[in-house]
């Protein structure tokens, strides 16, 4: 059985498992986005935020 008729068989064939795969596929990339805008956000805003200049402002008590 060549390798596309097992594909086809098993992700597309029922349409329940194709959606699943869909959904599944934007959950991932979705938190994948979130993650990488996050840390290019820090990299190009690094000694500007909050988080790094709050030792200058806040004493702990």
């Amino acid at each position: 059985m060549p390798v596309s008729s097992r594909i086809y068989n098993t992700l597309f064939r029922r349409n329940y498992v194709f959606v699943g795969l869909v959904f599944g596929a934007a959950f991932g990339a979705d938190i994948a986005l979130d993650i990488y805008a996050d840390k290019f956000w820090d990299w190009k805003n690094q000694g500007r935020q909050w988080k790094d200049i709050r030792h200058k402002y806040v004493t702990e008590e």
